[in-house]
């Protein structure tokens, strides 16, 4: 079919083009890239030639359409630029025959680039930012978005993991059974949060991505086949397997973002909180707790719960005060809040959380300033203490400081609300 030249056709293709490739880079360049490194063996290579194959997209995909199956389109070409790279390097001859017939992204291909990434001569905090970008293929805002800090310090640090991986030789391989310990809550820590991006995203114009919350699952599914004594990562795989037995409810056909509260309990899917309770209770077993056992035992609670009014918040406090006992952090005590918000008296309701958020150390304070949950957590705070001025302008703090479209109208909604 010939392409329609009109101006106004050309734009919208244009525009049409564009944004599907910035879908399928989101989606697909940790994959690409992991396959390329594997090939290649080089990190920088492997992100050259994938930055090359999406260039040639932007000025191909508007003129041509969009191909069938775009993200084996961008493999392809980064496959042909690697050849090149190849060809240039003649002491990889061996290398350029596999590249010639070129395998399927290769699963292990991810966890071995993770556990490269997550290497103990890095810092811990290069080794998740650098394995986020490099493997997730998440931005280095979504990045500074998940850790609350500045774009610029997250760019650092992965530039000087790059350095070091390079300067260093550090091999690309999933460890022998006795370093896997050493690397274990960096890989994890990994993980969850890309299926915190998958389950609420950070960035672009969908709520959520599925596929790198199902990315998430199945690595950690691969990191319990490998590891299947550790606790915690049965614990981070049933805490996952929770939030999607639920993700059926978590949305309208609208795409509007349904508030736990309000979800339809019989659209989750019991006999897969069955399986993930039943890895917990495994994880239990072992008598090694740890926070991502904890958080599942948290989700646990709100999944076997019948409806929202029954749903215990006395125990879910008490598991929060394990989790800070386990791993103080800005982020879990702000979770606690939200629990004593809900939790019976005399250690609940939102006078008790108002008062813990404001008790929070001011480094604390300074850090969650910059997250949108907090700000909408006290709006609904000061909205049930009889404060709906101060709500108000905290609702538009927290609609200033989010990006996902589901929570841009669920905020949207409250101050309209407020207004009427």
């Amino acid at each position: 079919m010939t392409a329609d030249r009109r101006p106004g056709a050309r734009r919208q293709a244009g525009d049409e083009a564009h944004a599907e490739l910035a879908r399928v880079v989101r989606e697909h360049a940790g994959r690409l890239t992991a396959c390329l490194v594997r090939v290649l063996g080089d990190f920088a290579a492997a992100e050259d030639v994938v930055a090359d194959a999406v260039e040639t997209a932007l000025r191909r995909w508007p003129a041509e359409g969009v191909p069938e199956h775009p993200d084996a389109w961008l493999l392809t070409v980064a496959r042909h630029r690697g050849i090149d790279v190849l060809r240039r390097q003649a002491a990889h001859r061996d290398k350029l025959a596999r590249l010639r017939w070129p395998p399927r992204p290769d699963p292990d291909d991810r966890l071995k680039l993770i556990f490269t990434c997550c290497h103990p001569a890095l810092p811990r905090s290069a080794q998740i930012a650098l394995t986020l970008r490099t493997v997730c293929g998440l931005t280095t805002a979504q990045i500074a978005a998940a850790f609350v800090v500045p774009e610029s310090t997250v760019a650092q640090r992965i530039t000087r993991a790059k350095r070091k991986i390079a300067e260093a030789g550090i091999p690309y391989r999933v460890p022998s059974d006795t370093e896997l310990p050493d690397r274990l809550g960096q890989v994890l820590a990994v993980v969850y949060l890309l299926f915190n991006e998958g389950y609420l995203t950070s960035a672009g114009d969908r709520p959520h991505a599925a596929n790198l919350a199902g990315d998430a699952e199945w690595l950690a599914a691969q990191l319990a086949w490998l590891m299947p004594g550790q606790p915690e990562v049965l614990g981070l795989l049933a805490l996952i397997r929770l939030h999607q037995a639920r993700a059926a409810a978590r949305f309208t056909a609208a795409g509007d973002l349904v508030p736990l509260r309000d979800q339809d309990r019989a659209r989750w899917d019991g006999p897969a909180i069955g399986e993930a309770i039943g890895l917990l209770e495994r994880a239990a077993a072992r008598k090694r707790p740890g926070p991502y056992q904890v958080q599942a035992a948290i989700v646990a609670c709100h999944a076997e719960a019948p409806s929202w009014d029954d749903t215990d918040w006395a125990q879910i406090l008490v598991l929060y005060d394990m989790l800070l006992a386990l791993a103080p952090s800005p982020i879990h005590r702000l979770h606690r809040a939200i629990a004593v918000h809900h939790a019976p008296p005399p250690r609940g309701g939102p006078a008790n959380a108002l008062a813990a958020l404001d008790a929070l150390p001011p480094g604390e304070q300074r850090t969650l300033q910059r997250y949108s949950l907090y700000h909408a957590t006290r709006a609904e705070l000061l909205r049930a203490l009889g404060d709906p001025e101060a709500a108000h302008t905290a609702d538009e703090q927290a609609l200033a400081l989010t990006t996902n479209p589901a929570q841009q109208a669920l905020l949207r909604h409250r101050l309209d609300q407020h207004l009427t």
